[in-house]
């Protein structure tokens, strides 16, 4: 079961900080890239505007997304399940994490892209799963699947549809942006024009990800409440007023992003909630804050990757979804993700005498499978933690080859 933070202050509605950070990408890119680092240290989350994904590419999808989610409940199971690919609806991970949402995983791999998305249009959904349906984290894929995700299967009787357009477009744009934010990343991190944490997720064998997620509104989740089986069974936390006029549902329970860093963009209906300094002050009282939403900007947060990969200077905030009672909320969440044989390792500069190593280095997917076996909430870097002793040791180590190298 989901379980809600139990922060001082928080509550079911967020409070409001004086201001989400804002990075404005016109400005001057070395004032951007100290702000970037500057948010990332402080909050680990912040909202970009005048960025280049254009509105028109962002509706495009939404729309194919609606039209996916809005489809009879038996056709979007034959999308599924979500192992690792695919449809899932209330069920969050392997370890019996529930929210009331509904979600479409596809691979952010430009190749395959107009073959998997051919899930979101009417046509034929059953073209998602393969042909066994079932597909096990541990297990090797289908192979018709497999097809699917190199583009060996071909399709005459299905044209390249608005649908493909829809993501592939949106894709190509948002790895831009990602790429771009990463690159300001290295620089505000005074590490140039280095390009690592680009080439992480620039590589082919990336396992970033596109998800969408829809949580229905509190209305439309009890009139269905007879389609779903077992409804009472649904362990979501709920809040409501003392009058029952309103209330609010854990959507997506709280937790961090694994990968190196999220980008998120919604309708314009709230939900997405930090756990950030309740005044906007550094120290003060941690509490659940309310994103206010804006379909024209992209929302950024740091994923745990990298955290490692800079030492704990930049952190990975924590986050929830909440729906709410009249209208139903969509977003779409790419997803940088290094190749699963990556090497996660602090970057230059960040292992320091005062700042001693804090993580051990491992690959992504040692993390995802530490990831799998741990529930939502749980801080799945706190397993890959060092003592200080063995920092110090490692910090010594560095200055001894450094100095041999010179």
């Amino acid at each position: 079961m989901v379980v809600a933070s139990m922060a001082p202050g928080s509550n079911s509605r967020g409070r409001l900080l004086p201001g989400i950070p804002v990075i404005d990408l016109s400005l001057d890119r070395s004032l951007i890239s100290q702000l970037i680092v500057k948010t990332c240290e402080e909050f680990g989350f912040f909202k970009v505007i005048n960025h280049r994904v254009q509105p028109s590419v962002s509706a495009q999808l939404e729309a194919a997304g609606l039209e996916f989610f809005n489809l009879p409940a038996a056709e979007k199971q034959r999308a599924g399940p979500p192992n690792p690919l695919g449809y899932g609806c209330r069920s969050i991970g392997l370890n019996g994490d529930i929210g009331d949402v509904e979600y479409l995983l596809l691979p952010a791999d430009s190749s395959s892209i107009s073959k998997r998305a051919r899930i979101i249009c009417r046509k034929d959904p059953n073209k998602f799963s393969g042909s066994s349906g079932a597909f096990a984290v541990s297990d090797k894929l289908n192979q018709t699947f497999l097809d699917l995700l190199s583009c060996k299967l071909t399709f005459p009787n299905i044209s390249v549809d608005e649908h493909s357009c829809a993501v592939k477009d949106y894709m190509e744009a948002i790895k831009e942006l990602a790429n771009e934010i990463l690159e300001l990343i290295e620089e505000g991190l005074g590490l140039g024009g280095s390009g690592e944490l680009c080439k992480l997720i620039r590589e082919s064998g990336s396992d970033s990800l596109l998800r969408l997620n829809h949580y229905p509104s509190n209305c439309n989740s009890n009139s269905n409440s007879n389609n779903r089986k077992k409804d009472n069974d649904i362990k979501s936390k709920t809040w409501s007023k003392r009058k029952g006029r309103e209330s609010s549902r854990i959507g997506f329970g709280e937790h961090t992003d694994p990968q190196i860093l999220t980008l998120l963009r919604s309708n314009g209906i709230e939900g997405l909630q930090i756990l950030a300094p309740a005044s906007g002050v550094l120290g003060s009282t941690m509490a659940w804050v309310a994103v206010p939403p804006d379909p024209t900007a992209v929302f950024i947060n740091v994923g745990d990757t990298l955290q490692a990969m800079t030492n704990g200077r930049l952190v990975s905030v924590r986050h929830r979804a909440m729906t709410n009672s009249y209208k139903s909320r969509m977003s779409m969440i790419y997803f940088a993700a290094p190749d699963l044989h990556a090497w996660i390792t602090p970057l230059p500069g960040m292992i320091t005498a005062d700042n001693p190593q804090r993580y051990k280095s491992f690959t992504w997917a040692e993390y995802k499978t530490a990831m799998y076996s741990l529930k939502l909430g749980q801080n799945r870097l706190d397993h890959f933690k060092i003592d200080t002793k063995e920092g110090a040791a490692q910090v010594m180590n560095q200055n001894s080859l450094e100095g041999n190298h010179e």
